[in-house]
């Protein structure tokens, strides 16, 4: 093939009618090319403009991808899969970002970071251009939690101006058709410890006389769905921990006799709310359990060291095993308390006393119950994948 038909750079711009504006991006993004001396290309993902868009990107000597699955992330999906350059840099058509200065982004994929990102906080938000509502709470929350969930050092995690290696982005399988696209992209180089870097970049006012196709509740509330259903660990595991743990302390304390506290009495009745937290955080530990089984089987997550030493270490039959063996543990100690009750000649009882015999026992039986059923949805998933594979 030709150099003119491999170039280095693709520069490819998401279009849903955009023809006030996208003459001017594919403008400034060929006069980039043409005054860098980068061997590139303009493609524009057309999502199905009604508004003349295509001819406006064909008369400016950009080519169009047409794109027939609505949304976002599916006009870029398909705009990297058409794209011809080692390197792609994406942003959005509306002139709110600068096409013209692409050069640390080139700089940075040639230095061979896997994905470079623009940080807009630190290269300059013109007034007007994002909304406060945005920029105040919107992007620092979700950064944040980006940073926390999965150790991504960005400032800025939904800037839309990014360049990336095509090919290790095309490996990632990317699947979010809508705005979360944007999240997912950095979550799973992350995921898959891809080289992130941060370059600045600017935000001007976007140059279109219409609303613009973001939503911010119901798209910041999908970036944030997104960010949990990525992270079993924050959404089940650290939650499940906290209750199993807690619950199971106070658990323990209780079993013998009331605790006081700060001139507080805890008896029973605690007991039982602690005997909720111990089941409730099992239930959540093993859901982060399955979730990262299944996203790995499904390819949206990488394969996790520790989960993957757990399942050699505790096959379908020793879960089985062991959640039996709770159980039975459970019985017995049930089986006991009804042999306390019928010392007394099965009449009445001090509830308190009872109690502390029943709750451990109902909590045993359960648990033991959710390990044995837990080693059969796994062994179900691994059936299933086997056969699939």
């Amino acid at each position: 093939m030709s150099h003119e038909s491999e170039p280095e750079l693709t520069i490819l711009m998401p279009c849903l009618n955009e023809a006030e504006t996208l003459a001017t991006c594919i403008q400034k993004a060929q006069k980039y090319l043409r005054e860098s001396g980068v061997s590139g290309e303009v493609l524009i993902a057309d999502n199905g403009s009604d508004d003349g868009s295509q001819d406006i990107a064909l008369e400016n000597g950009a080519r169009v991808e047409p794109i027939a699955a609505k949304g976002y992330g599916n006009a870029l999906i398909g705009g990297i899969q058409a794209a011809r350059g080692k390197y792609v840099i994406m942003a959005d058509a509306d002139d709110s970002y600068d096409f013209y200065n692409l050069g640390p982004f080139v700089e940075g994929l040639r230095k061979g970071h896997d994905l470079v990102m623009g940080n807009r906080f630190k290269g300059g938000i013109a007034p007007g251009a994002m909304p406060p509502l945005h920029r105040y709470l919107g992007n620092p929350v979700l950064s944040f939690l980006g940073r926390l969930f999965f150790s991504i050092k960005t400032g800025d995690f939904h800037c839309g101006l990014r360049g990336f290696n095509r090919q290790k982005v095309l490996d990632l399988n990317l699947v979010s058709g809508g705005m979360e696209f944007a999240s997912e992209m950095v979550v799973k180089a992350s995921l898959n410890d891809y080289d992130i870097v941060e370059v600045p970049t600017t935000l001007s006012p976007d140059g279109r006389s219409r609303p613009p196709h973001l939503r911010s509740w119901r798209d910041g509330w999908r970036h944030l769905k997104f960010l949990l259903i990525y992270s079993p660990k924050w959404l089940f595991l650290y939650p499940g921990i906290l209750l199993f743990v807690a619950g199971g302390a106070a658990l323990i304390a209780l079993v013998q006799s009331p605790v006081s506290l700060f001139g507080v009495t805890f008896n029973v009745h605690t007991m039982l709310y602690s005997a909720a937290a111990v089941i409730i955080g099992f239930q959540f530990i093993g859901f982060a359990l399955f979730s990262r089984i299944l996203g790995t089987e499904l390819k949206l997550l990488p394969e996790n060291p520790q989960v993957s030493r757990f399942r050699r270490q505790f096959s379908f039959e020793k879960l089985l095993v062991i959640g039996l063996i709770v159980f039975i543990l459970g019985l017995i100690w049930a089986v006991s308390s009804v042999m306390s009750w019928r010392a007394a000649e099965f009449g009445g009882m001090d509830p308190s006393q009872l109690m502390r015999q029943v709750i451990p026992a109902v909590v045993l039986i359960i648990c033991g119950i959710q390990i044995a059923l837990s080693s059969v949805f796994t062994g179900v998933i691994d059936f299933f994948s086997g056969a699939r594979r």
